[in-house]
């Protein structure tokens, strides 16, 4: 592979990255796009092409392509299983389309499985054996990485930590910690706290309301602090279920609620300890992504090395 690169892709269903560059992560070039939900997977598809030609160009041979898909996929036959945001990707057999594309053997999987093995190789895991990575973003993703590898239950998926139960009457994580869930968290305060310090930073806001949360915070407001305890108590309640399963080394925390920094990383590894048994004292070690938005194009790059290299069967 000295004579040759790899790419790697991110398909979700607001942002498509592909990047060129090397089996231990190292990105050497990239293209960046919005996705437009009207084109469809359609549109995606021709984003890809355009960004394959052009990265390509002048470049060594590619050796292989890892590709991070946001939504459920069948590895073994190397298709969408389907997509909760983008029409059109539902079956659609995007390892034989892109190896036809590539000229070079594809590899793909769930995002969040891609980016628990950058996280754990090249980020905030490097150096540990065992991690779980959990990504706060629109919604709520988990993968499960162990000496290197990523751990694959049986299909169609695992470590759907979005879709932990955190009660009997069937309230997922995803509706209590996601990005979206911290949306309405906020509508539904600013309608019964007008006066505000949170209602006056999201004004005329119609989405996209977590954004403000990081400033409220700052400046003390307690209904932003009422929220951010809400959600870092449901958060810190399903990571325990992580912990008495399968108790990693540590606990990774990516997506845009990671922005929150200090005050989320801190606010679970004090919250998680009253949620375990007592032998496993105050738990995993709790970290933030730092990878960040690189997280998915790294773990492809990665995941893609693996595969050429015969480490991935």
């Amino acid at each position: 592979m000295n004579d040759s690169s790899l790419i790697g892709i991110e398909i979700g269903g607001t942002k498509l990255q592909v990047v060129m560059g090397r089996a231990d992560g190292e990105i050497m070039n990239r293209k960046r796009f919005l996705v437009d939900g009207n084109r469809g997977a359609e549109g995606i598809r021709q984003q890809i092409i355009q960004a394959v030609h052009i990265l390509s160009q002048g470049a060594p041979s590619i050796a292989g392509v890892g590709v991070g898909f946001g939504g459920p996929v069948d590895r073994d036959a190397g298709c969408i299983a389907c997509s909760h945001q983008v029409e059109g990707w539902s079956g659609f057999a995007i390892q034989s389309w892109l190896e036809e594309l590539s000229g070079a053997p594809v590899i793909v999987d769930n995002d969040a499985n891609v980016a628990a093995l950058g996280e754990a190789l090249k980020g905030a895991g490097s150096g540990l054996s065992s991690i779980f990575y959990v990504t706060l973003g629109s919604g709520v993703g988990g993968g499960t990485v162990m000496e290197g590898q990523i751990y694959h239950g049986t299909y169609p998926g695992e470590s759907e930590i979005g879709h932990l139960r955190l009660d009997r009457n069937g309230t997922i994580v995803e509706q209590a910690c996601s990005g979206w869930a911290v949306d309405r968290k906020i509508r539904q305060a600013v309608a019964v706290h007008p006066a505000s310090q949170l209602a006056t930073s999201v004004g005329n806001l119609s989405s996209g309301e977590a954004s403000v949360l990081a400033q409220t915070l700052d400046a003390g407001c307690p209904v932003a602090q009422g929220i951010l305890k809400e959600t870092l108590d449901s958060l810190a309640f399903a990571l325990s279920h992580v912990v008495h399963l399968i108790h990693p080394e540590a606990i990774v925390l990516g997506g845009g609620l990671s922005l929150l920094g200090e005050r989320l990383r801190g606010g679970v590894e004090s919250e998680l300890p009253k949620w375990i048994m007592d032998v496993f004292g105050s738990g995993p070690q709790i970290k933030l992504s730092t990878l960040r938005e690189d997280v998915v194009p790294v773990g492809a790059l990665l995941m893609a090395g693996q595969k050429t290299m015969g480490r991935i069967v």
